[in-house]
């Protein structure tokens, strides 16, 4: 009776991962020769193992990322100058903590989106907040946050995240309002949150994508001053992955 009545109580507390332990220790008789403060031990650990599992849940929900990847599986076989030590560095995400950007640019197929959302499920993995919209979507929704009076909160929700990953960068000419809620949001960020561009579009480029000399000069000194900069090669990993079935394929 009083092992349930602590288990009601771990419940009432949300201490679930405790409570889940407590449930698996007793079914465990071998845990019974283990001293007090060793049990205990195992109660606070599975406890903090539960919270960290909760929050990542939580934060790669929220991050929305377009495809699941991860730092591991990266392909290092495929040359498009992608180099291991480079890759670490990233993976370490101190650059997320001090407010830098990254930006990822080289030809279709060739991993962008992928290697965008790898380095935003590894910032997810250290507890740090991440948002993957592709542009025209984010666009949109600054449309229609203007619209019908969220506005203001949107861009506090862009301000409060810790990496904000743009996919499709480029891929369209801007209109003179989203040429002007873009530099909202990269004003907003900069120095305060770090952004990682994903385009086909080469850096030397984007000054003719954004349209406006004096905005687009703002903008871009806000997102590339000191930033670091992957520049993929080499054909399509769609295109090679295709070629490598069709050569294994014996019909």
């Amino acid at each position: 009776m009083l092992t349930h009545n602590t288990l009601d109580t771990l419940r009432q507390l949300k201490l679930t991962g405790m409570c889940d332990a407590l449930e698996q220790q007793r079914a465990q008789p071998d845990t019974h020769d283990l001293a007090f403060e060793e049990r205990l031990a195992l109660l606070v650990d599975r406890e903090v193992l539960h919270r960290e599992n909760r929050r990542l849940e939580r934060l790669l929900k929220a991050a929305r990322l377009r495809v699941p990847a991860c730092i591991e599986d990266i392909d290092y076989h495929h040359p498009r100058g992608l180099e291991r030590s480079r890759m670490a560095g990233l993976a370490s995400c101190d650059w997320i903590r001090q407010s830098l950007n990254l930006c990822i640019t080289g030809p279709t197929g060739c991993g962008k989106t992928w290697l965008a959302c790898a380095l935003g499920n590894q910032a997810c993995r250290q507890g740090l907040s991440v948002r993957y919209l592709r542009v025209p979507r984010l666009f949109e929704q600054l449309r229609i946050a203007h619209g019908d009076g969220s506005y203001a909160r949107l861009m506090n929700q862009l301000l409060k995240t810790d990496l904000l990953i743009l996919d499709d960068w480029g891929m369209q000419k801007v209109t003179a309002q989203q040429r002007q809620d873009l530099m909202e949001v990269i004003e907003d960020r900069h120095g305060r949150g770090s952004t990682l561009i994903a385009s086909q579009l080469p850096t030397e480029h984007w000054h003719d994508y954004i349209g406006s000399a004096t905005l687009a000069d703002a903008i871009l000194d806000r997102l590339l001053h000191g930033a670091h900069r992957l520049n993929l090669k080499g054909e399509s990993l769609r295109k090679a992955k295709t070629q490598k079935t069709e050569s294994v394929d014996p019909s």
